[in-house]
């Protein structure tokens, strides 16, 4: 008999059993409580039938410091991406965006794809922030710009927001159809679809629910296509962030409580990391730290432990916080603004984020208590079986919810 199945795997055209690929996929700034919104058939299935929770991201609640929380398993006072804008004291002058991909910035913490490929793991990812860096590399300062060291997946797209999600779909689905040597075990997926319309309508427009509804349709998709490959996945589903309703109407204006020349804001609306100027450090702090009505501010020694946000040297000297729903900004906008936004405290439970596990991996119906989102990259090296290496987070946490 066991000959017999020896033979029947070598005959050309034998079906030949997939590896299950690990696929993360972001859906940036779905709250858990979009499930209950009655137009997610695909992702309430695979919550009920699968692990599921409400997950704690870290502070700031920002798109950048807690992508790359994910995936390093570290806060941002650890990794050093402490906001989606930031500065750093050994680049003076120099301001990192959405759009820098210097090592410089990034190489603080090993990304999960870095790590999987040095143990031989082959990995793909359908946009991801940092994804795009030559992680641990050097950026050179002039033409020809070859990077010096450094490593990235080996298959990768630049985040381009004019990629529809069906496109962003099937680039992922075309990969699983590879030829085993070839075909990624990890690979990430991204949507910003809902954090768009959270962005511009509030949590609780009905064209939000609607952008949650075509994430959905897209969620289906690619389960149809893996079905139709026969091709065993498991799925870590998150959110960076929630969403939380903001006006201008609710706005701490920073330059009417101080003189707007001595100090800089270099993110605001949320929260705002303020770097006075020389010579104007007291007269900032005494205009900041005294109690202020929907806002809270601290020097960077004093923010609440808690926040896990107080010593990597890219935080600012002063730290402003917004109460939830309020607004602080260092002028009035010219017009009025509503909508939504994040970056609060990331405590509230506006900024909780959506996690569920599907998969052969995976225990059924199991609903997890809040957890912090650095366990994120601990469960993925265990889905992978590789060394995920010395974390912030621990795969504990799932324990009770794995196979």
């Amino acid at each position: 008999m066991a000959l017999l199945l020896l033979l029947a795997c070598l005959l050309p055209g034998a079906a030949q059993a997939k590896p299950a690929v690990t696929l993360l996929i972001s859906i940036d700034g779905f709250r858990p409580d979009y499930l209950e919104r009655g137009v997610t058939p695909n992702l309430s299935r695979l919550s009920k039938a699968g692990v599921s929770a409400a997950m704690r991201p870290s502070f700031p609640t920002k798109t950048f410091p807690n992508h790359w929380t994910l995936v390093t398993g570290m806060r941002p006072d650890r990794h050093g991406i402490v906001g989606n804008s930031m500065e750093d004291p050994e680049r003076p002058g120099e301001l990192f965006t959405m759009a820098t991909d210097d090592p410089f910035w990034w190489n603080g913490a090993e990304p999960i794809w870095v790590t999987a490929e040095r143990q031989g793991v082959r990995t793909a990812t359908m946009f991801w922030p940092g994804s795009n860096v030559n992680w641990g590399g050097t950026k050179p300062n002039k033409w020809p710009m070859t990077f010096e060291g450094g490593a990235r997946p080996q298959d990768w797209q630049m985040f381009n927001q004019q990629v529809t999600g069906v496109q962003r779909v099937n680039a992922v689905l075309d990969w699983m159809r590879r030829p085993a040597r070839i075909r990624p075990q990890l690979v990430t997926l991204y949507f910003d679809t809902v954090d768009t319309a959270g962005h511009a309508y509030g949590p609780d427009d009905p064209r939000t629910t609607a952008a949650v509804a075509e994430m959905d349709q897209l969620i289906g998709m690619l389960l149809a296509g893996l079905k139709e490959q026969r091709h065993p996945a498991n799925l870590v589903i998150v959110a960076d962030h929630g969403m939380a309703a903001t006006s201008s109407e609710r706005l701490i204006v920073l330059d009417e409580l101080l003189d707007p020349t001595a100090f800089r804001v270099i993110e605001s609306w949320t929260y705002g990391p303020i770097y006075p100027l020389p010579g104007r450090e007291a007269e900032v702090e005494a205009a900041l730290l005294r109690p202020h009505p929907h806002m809270q501010c601290w020097r960077k020694a004093d923010v609440p432990a808690r926040l896990h946000y107080n010593s990597h040297r890219r935080i600012p000297p002063l730290l402003c916080l917004a109460e939830t729903g309020w607004g602080v900004a260092k002028a009035r906008p010219p017009r009025p603004r509503s909508g939504g936004d994040h970056g609060f405290d990331n405590a509230a439970p506006e900024m909780l984020a959506l996690f569920i596990g599907s998969g052969p991996a995976f225990r059924p119906a199991k609903t997890l208590p809040i957890f912090d989102n650095i366990d994120i990259q601990p469960l993925l090296a265990r889905l992978l079986r590789i060394d995920g290496g010395k974390v912030d987070g621990s795969a504990r946490t799932f324990d009770g919810a794995l196979r």
